[in-house]
C-alpha cells in the first residue's frame, strides 16, 4: 500500500488530502446506504476547491472521545492497539483511500471507533452494524487487505459495544466497481451523478443557488416529463392525505372523550394539549416599532408550477 503520513499535517491539509480519494466514510454515499449524504452532495465536495470542515456537535464529540473509546476497546479485550497516522491508498485502485482510527497488533485488523445517540441504540442490537458503517468497514478491508475488523460504540455516553466483522470479499468486489465507477465517470469526467431526493441533495442546492437572478430560460422536453410526474404525485399526496385523514377520524370518533386506546398492538393518544404562539398581525398592528426590531428575514426559493398561456 502507498502510505501518505498524516503527522504534520494541520485539519485543513487533511481534508484536502482526502478530497484525493474514496474514503471509508464515503462508500456509504456512493452505494446508497448514507441517509445524511447524497452522491450528488459527494461529488460536489469531491471537485469543488473548497474545503468545509464539519460544524455538527457530532462530528466533534466523535473526534473527541475517539481516544476513550479506543482505550476502552483495548482495556475490554486485552488487545494492544496503535494509532496509525498514514493515509493508505489501495495497491491496484488508486483511488480508495484508508485513514484507520486504530491497528490491532498481531492481528490482519483493525479497529474503528465511534460514538452514537441514545436514539440509535436499536441499529446496535444483537449482530448489527449499521449499513453506513459496514461500508466504511469492509472499504477499510479492500484497501488493507486485512482479514477483519473491529467497530467500537459509546452509546448515549453510558452504553459501550464492540462487534467483530469478517471480510466479505464479494461485496467488496461489487462495491469497487461502484466506486470505479463514481471516481472515473462522475469525478474525473467531471459529469455530477443524477440529483436524488434527499435532505442533503436539497440543502445542497439552496446553497449553490440561493438567490434567482431574474432571469427566464427555456425548458427542453425532459422538463414536461419532469413536471408531469411532479403534478401526479402532487394528485395522489392529495388522494392520500384525505384518506389518511378519514381514517384518522375514524379512529378519533372511537376514542371519543378518553385520553387513550390500546389494542394487542397499538397504543393511542389523543389528549388535550394547550398551545400558545405569538399573534404577529396584531403585534405587526398595534406595536409596529417593536415588530420591526425583532423580524428576522431570511432568503429561499418556491419552486412553483402553472399551465403555459
Amino acid at each position: 500500500m502507498e502510505a501518505v503520513s498524516t503527522l504534520e499535517m494541520d485539519r485543513i491539509e487533511w481534508l484536502q488530502l482526502r478530497k484525493s480519494g474514496i474514503g471509508g466514510s464515503d462508500a456509504s454515499a456512493i452505494l446508497g446506504f448514507n441517509r445524511y449524504k447524497s452522491a450528488f452532495q459527494l461529488y460536489i465536495e469531491k471537485t469543488s476547491e473548497l474545503v468545509e470542515e464539519s460544524d455538527s456537535e457530532a462530528a466533534y464529540w466523535g473526534n473527541v472521545l475517539e481516544d476513550v473509546v479506543a482505550k476502552e476497546f483495548a482495556k475490554r479485550t486485552g488487545k494492544k492497539i496503535r494509532k496509525i497516522n498514514r493515509m493508505l491508498r489501495h495497491p491496484n485502485h488508486y483511488f480508495m483511500t484508508a485513514n484507520l482510527d486504530r491497528d490491532v497488533v498481531g492481528e490482519k485488523a483493525f479497529l474503528e471507533c465511534k460514538t452514537a445517540s441514545e436514539y440509535l441504540k436499536d441499529s446496535w442490537n444483537g449482530e448489527d452494524v449499521p449499513a453506513a458503517y459496514l461500508c466504511q468497514l469492509q472499504h477499510y478491508l479492500a484497501v488493507t487487505g486485512y482479514e477483519k475488523a473491529y467497530i467500537a460504540v459509546l452509546i448515549g455516553g453510558n452504553k459501550f459495544v464492540w462487534k467483530e466483522v469478517a471480510r466479505d470479499d464479494e461485496f467488496i468486489e461489487l462495491m469497487i466497481q461502484h466506486e470505479k465507477s463514481f471516481w472515473e465517470n462522475h469525478v474525473l469526467a467531471n459529469v455530477p451523478p443524477a440529483i436524488d431526493g434527499s435532505s442533503s441533495a436539497s440543502e445542497l442546492l439552496a446553497k449553490m443557488y440561493p438567490q434567482d437572478d431574474g432571469s427566464a430560460i427555456m425548458l427542453d422536453e425532459q422538463s414536461n416529463t419532469l413536471i408531469e410526474a411532479i403534478e401526479s404525485i402532487k394528485t395522489e399526496e392529495k388522494q392520500l392525505e384525505m384518506q389518511r385523514k378519514e381514517y384518522e377520524n375514524q379512529l378519533k370518533m372511537m376514542l371519543g372523550e378518553s385520553a387513550e386506546g390500546h389494542s394487542d398492538r397499538f397504543k393511542v393518544t389523543y389528549k388535550t394539549i394547550t398551545s400558545s404562539r405569538l399573534d404577529s398581525k396584531r403585534l405587526k398592528e398595534e406595536q409596529p416599532a417593536i415588530y420591526e426590531k425583532y423580524i428576522k428575514e431570511s432568503l429561499s426559493r418556491r419552486l412553483s408550477i402553472k399551465e403555459a398561456n
